[in-house]
C-alpha cells in the first residue's frame, strides 16, 4: 500500500481552501497561540512544536492532540482524538487536521484546511457548525464551533 502524499485527500476527509488578506504570520498566530486559538475554537494548551501533546477542552469531553508537523507560517498538522459523548458508542473520532499556509502575491495567505478521518463520523457536527469556514481575523467576539475544519478564525 502506498503512503498518501500531503496533497492527496482521503475519501473521508473534509477540505476547505480560502484566500485571506492577512499575512501568514498573523494566520499562524491564530492557529498556534492558545488564547487566539481558543477565541475561535476551544480552550487549549497548544505548543506548536513537533511531538508535543495538547488538549482542547471540548464541549462534552477533552480532545487529545499531538503535533505531527509544525513549520512556522507554513504547515501545522496534528492528530485529533475525540471520544464520543454517547457512552453507548465506543468509536472515538481518531483523525488528523492539517493547515497549510502559502503567501499570496498580494501578501495575504492561501489557507488550506484538511481534516482526514472526520467526515464519516462527524457529518452531523459539521451541519450543526454551519458546514462552512468563515475565516476572519478581526477583533469581534466569536461563536464557538466544534469542528477543526469549520472555524471562525479570530486574531489580534
Amino acid at each position: 500500500m502506498n503512503a498518501k502524499t500531503q496533497d492527496e485527500v482521503a475519501p473521508d476527509a473534509l477540505e476547505f481552501e480560502y484566500d485571506l488578506a492577512e499575512p501568514p504570520e498573523k494566520v499562524w498566530r491564530a492557529l498556534t497561540v492558545p488564547e487566539l486559538l481558543a477565541a475561535w475554537m476551544m480552550p487549549n494548551d497548544i505548543r506548536a512544536q513537533t511531538g508535543s501533546n495538547f488538549t482542547f477542552a471540548g464541549p462534552d469531553a477533552a480532545i487529545e492532540c499531538e503535533i505531527l508537523d509544525a513549520e512556522p507560517e507554513r504547515l501545522l498538522r496534528y492528530s485529533w482524538r475525540e471520544q464520543p459523548s454517547d457512552a453507548a458508542r465506543q468509536d472515538p473520532l481518531d483523525s488528523v487536521v492539517t493547515f497549510t499556509l502559502v503567501r499570496t502575491v498580494s501578501g495575504g495567505t492561501h489557507l488550506r484546511i484538511v481534516h482526514d478521518g472526520f467526515a464519516g463520523k462527524a457529518i452531523p457536527a459539521v451541519a450543526m457548525a454551519g458546514g462552512g469556514c468563515r475565516l476572519w481575523l478581526g477583533s469581534r467576539g466569536a461563536g464557538k464551533l466544534i469542528a477543526a475544519n469549520t472555524p471562525l478564525l479570530l486574531a489580534a
